[in-house]
């Protein structure tokens, strides 16, 4: 079995004490950091259905990234693995994941936690309208934003990934199939990752038409 703390093997018994009470904590830390996250969106959410009769959101995942993915992750980046190389070098031990209906709500739900002034958007990478070469669309925002301990208000980054059903249906497949299965060594590989690519472009076109199904339908949903 794959030892999850790699790094814990060379250290004292009060070392080993000290080190996991801080991961511990931090990871407590972060764990707070997307409920303060999904608590916004949810907040968001409700507004709209109340509003406009409809959820923007068709529904919010989350996850902190577990201890070998943070080690492996340092490792590759070439730091040590300790409390402030995770808080400084990692933008996405926590993360959410948004889903929704169209590519419009995506860009309406970015504005709006782009404007609440307790939020700080650190980064913002567009691959709905630049596309990764496999075919990945998503848009991706790094935030800091503040959460609330006895000891006081501590600034906490976090990484929110808002997509379509259609890019996430995509995005799920694409990752069992390319990464769980090792395709990277069959001699039909590039043919496999073609037709991945294809899908891609199958739901770009759906995402597309939906949306204009919807524009034609009227503004009086729009958020």
């Amino acid at each position: 079995m794959e030892n999850e703390m790699p790094w814990l093997n060379s250290v004292s018994p009060e070392q080993f004490i000290q080190n996991t009470k801080k991961f511990n904590d931090l990871m407590m830390m972060y764990r707070c950091t997307v409920r303060e996250i999904r608590t916004k969106l949810e907040v968001l959410d409700d507004e709209f259905s109340a509003t406009y009769k409809r959820n923007p959101i068709s529904s919010i995942k989350s996850r902190i990234k577990s201890p070998i993915s943070i080690y492996n992750k340092l490792k590759k980046l070439g730091y040590e693995f300790n409390e402030e190389n995770i808080r400084t070098k990692l933008h996405d031990v926590a993360g959410v994941r948004v889903i929704c209906s169209f590519i419009n709500d995506i860009y309406a739900i970015a504005k709006l936690l782009s404007d609440q002034d307790d939020i700080t958007v650190v980064e913002i990478r567009d691959y709905i309208k630049n596309p990764k070469p496999n075919g990945y669309r998503s848009y991706h925002m790094i935030v800091d934003i503040p959460v609330f301990f006895s000891s006081g208000k501590t600034m906490m980054r976090a990484e929110i990934q808002i997509r379509t059903i259609g890019m996430d249906f995509w995005a799920s497949l694409e990752h069992q199939l390319r990464y769980k299965q090792g395709i990277e060594n069959l001699d039909n590989y590039e043919e496999i990752s073609n037709e991945l690519l294809e899908c891609a472009q199958n739901v770009i076109r759906t995402d597309n038409h939906m949306q204009m199904i919807k524009d034609m339908i009227g503004t009086f949903n729009d958020i």
